[in-house]
C-alpha cells in the first residue's frame, strides 16, 4: 500500500485527473462478461469468481441455451449444470449457487433478476461485487462501484484508497473510491480501471513507461516494469 499524508482535496483533484483520463482511453469501456439480460449477467458474474471472463464467455452461450431464464435453471438437474459450467472452476460450489439464486428468483421476484441492492443480496452467491455489476451494467443503477482484483490493485497503486491496509480489502476500498468519484461514473470507473488493469497495469509486469495515468500514479516510479 502506498503511504501517503495527501490531503483529500488533493487525492479528489488527482481523482478527477484520472478519471479525465480513462474517458480518452477507454470510452466505450463496458463489463467483459457477454450477456443480453439481467439473468445473464448476474450468472455470469457469479461464475466468474476467480475465473477469467474469457472463459465465462467460452461456457454461457451453451448455459443460456439450455436454461434461457431463471425458471428453466431454477428447475435443472444438479450434475447437467455441473457438467456445463466445470472448466469455470470451483464449479459445485457456482452450480448450487446458481440454482439456488434462480430458485430464489422464480419463488421471491416473480421470475425477474430484482433491480435493487437489498433484494439483490438475499440471493446464494450474490455480494457487493456481483450486484453492483449487475445494477451498472444491466439497469444502469450506480448503486456502488465493483472492486475486483484489477481495481483493488489499481486503487492501491494509484493511492484512490486510504482506509484499506491492502488491495483485498474490497468494501473499504469501494467507499474511498465511491467518495473520490461522481456517483454517475462509478460503473465507468470500476470497467474502465479493469480495463487499464489488463491492458497495461498488470499485477507482475506493469508497463510503467507507456502508462498515460503515471503523473498521476504515486507508484509509477517504485513498480519494475
Amino acid at each position: 500500500m502506498v503511504k501517503s499524508s495527501e490531503s483529500i482535496e488533493n487525492r479528489k483533484k488527482r481523482a478527477k485527473r484520472v478519471l479525465r483520463a480513462l474517458k480518452k482511453l477507454y470510452p466505450d469501456t463496458e463489463t467483459a462478461l457477454e450477456h443480453e439480460s439481467p439473468y445473464e449477467l448476474l450468472v455470469s458474474t457469479i461464475l466468474s469468481a476467480q475465473c477469467t471472463d474469457d472463459r465465462v464467455n467460452m461456457v454461457t452461450p451453451t448455459l443460456f441455451k439450455k436454461y434461457p431464464n431463471p425458471k428453466k435453471l431454477a428447475a435443472a438437474k444438479t450434475d447437467d449444470v455441473e457438467e456445463i459450467i466445470r472448466s469455470t472452476g470451483f464449479y459445485r460450489q457456482k452450480t448450487k449457487s446458481i440454482v439456488g439464486a434462480t430458485k430464489k428468483i422464480v419463488e421471491d421476484y416473480g421470475g425477474e433478476v430484482p433491480g435493487n441492492m437489498d433484494d439483490l443480496l438475499t440471493l446464494p452467491g450474490v455480494a457487493r461485487k456481483t450486484a453492483n455489476c449487475v445494477l451498472g451494467s444491466a439497469f444502469g443503477i450506480n448503486e456502488g462501484i465493483v472492486v475486483d482484483t484489477h481495481v483493488g490493485r489499481l486503487a492501491e497503486r494509484l493511492a484512490l484508497t486510504w482506509n484499506a491496509k491492502n488491495s483485498k480489502d474490497a468494501v473499504k476500498i469501494e467507499k474511498d473510491l465511491m467518495e473520490l468519484f461522481p456517483r454517475k461514473d462509478w460503473t465507468f470507473i470500476a470497467n474502465a480501471l479493469i480495463d487499464h488493469g489488463r491492458a497495461v497495469c498488470g499485477a507482475r509486469k506493469p508497463k510503467c513507461d507507456e502508462c498515460k495515468l503515471a503523473k498521476d500514479c504515486p507508484s509509477a516510479d517504485t513498480l519494475d516494469s
